[in-house]
């Protein structure tokens, strides 16, 4: 059998229908040069999803590891694409692509993946991460839709378990600052990632990454201390300042800032409204960013002053299967 230049490989605590829709993709791919390597708990001995990416490496006999979760599906033409940038590009490291999210997703996910896509809801950190942008190189990206060459893989130290959620950034701190090699973002290596539906949930799923982001701000400055994730925290200093300029001095100057931020989110709103046409979406989506910045501003101060930070792996949910909060 020839060696499949491909090795999925996709943690999981149990099988879920959202597993299942992955399988069927894969089954649909263009390219079919890849096997597939699903890490339980069973399998693993933990719920940590790090070290079942790391067992699946070891076992993996494909040149390139490819990181997708149990609630994503890759495009179409995911290999094909994927081969052709290889192929293109040999000595880059690693590769990635848009989480894009699903259109037959319901509302409430459609607004969580309209938040992460847009500028405003992204702080400008992250909007290439959810919608297709301009091929570019990146020094973080989360695993949900990573290639990475097995052989660099290792040389940058495999998945560190004791970061997670945050594995992903250690890894690709490890691959473009210590190994100085590159990691490749193109628009055509599209996965389709399933949201968590606003606001409770949404926020949920926030709380670990806020902490953990605050956290690596101080641990790992080089591809965290970023503006982009400074800003809530800013931003909710700031909200705090006028509360007390209002009970006390009242300086109108202090507004303008709030006045600009609702301008933009003004704007982002009437784009939301062009963009899907749905104005119900629109509204839910606009209204969800604000809400956002505070929780994660909170949560990232929080992070940021703490000496360790450590997650437990996600309960279950009996009636789909899926990580609940995750």
């Amino acid at each position: 059998m020839k060696k499949p230049i491909f090795s999925i490989i996709i943690p999981v605590r149990q099988t879920n229908p959202y597993l299942q829709e992955t399988i069927d993709c894969l089954k649909k791919q263009t390219v079919k040069n890849f096997e597939t390597l699903i890490i339980t708990d069973k399998i693993s001995g933990s719920a940590n999803p790090s070290e079942k990416r790391n067992i699946g490496a070891q076992k993996a006999k494909g040149d390139y590891l490819v990181f997708f979760d149990d609630d994503s599906f890759p495009s179409k033409n995911y290999f094909k694409n994927a081969q052709k940038l290889i192929q293109k590009y040999p000595q880059y490291a690693a590769f990635c692509g848009p989480c894009l999210t699903p259109p037959q997703d319901d509302i409430y996910r459609q607004a969580s993946g309209l938040v992460w896509s847009s500028w405003l809801g992204s702080g400008g950190a992250g909007v290439y991460r959810n919608s297709k942008q301009s091929s570019r190189f990146v020094d973080d990206y989360p695993s949900v839709n990573l290639i990475v060459k097995k052989t660099d893989f290792f040389l940058a130290g495999q998945f560190n378990d004791k970061f997670w959620p945050g594995e992903d950034t250690v890894l690709c701190l490890n691959i473009t600052k210590r190994l100085h090699l590159k990691i490749y973002y193109h628009p055509t290596i599209i996965v389709y990632h399933h949201r968590r539906p606003v606001l409770i949930h949404h926020l949920q799923q926030i709380t670990r990454y806020a902490i953990q982001r605050g956290f690596f701000a101080k641990k790992f400055p080089q591809t965290s201390l970023r503006i982009g994730y400074l800003l809530p925290s800013l931003f909710v200093i700031y909200l705090i300042l006028l509360i007390i300029n209002y009970l006390i001095f009242n300086y109108y100057l202090l507004y303008v800032p709030l006045f600009l931020y609702l301008s933009i989110l003004l704007i982002t709103f009437l784009n939301f409204i062009f963009k899907t046409k749905n104005l119900k979406l629109s509204f839910i989506s606009t209204v969800s960013i604000p809400m956002t910045h505070i929780y994660y501003g909170i949560l990232f101060q929080y992070g940021l002053f703490k000496k360790e930070v450590q997650f437990k792996a996600h309960k279950i949910n009996p009636k789909n299967g899926q990580y609940i909060g995750g």
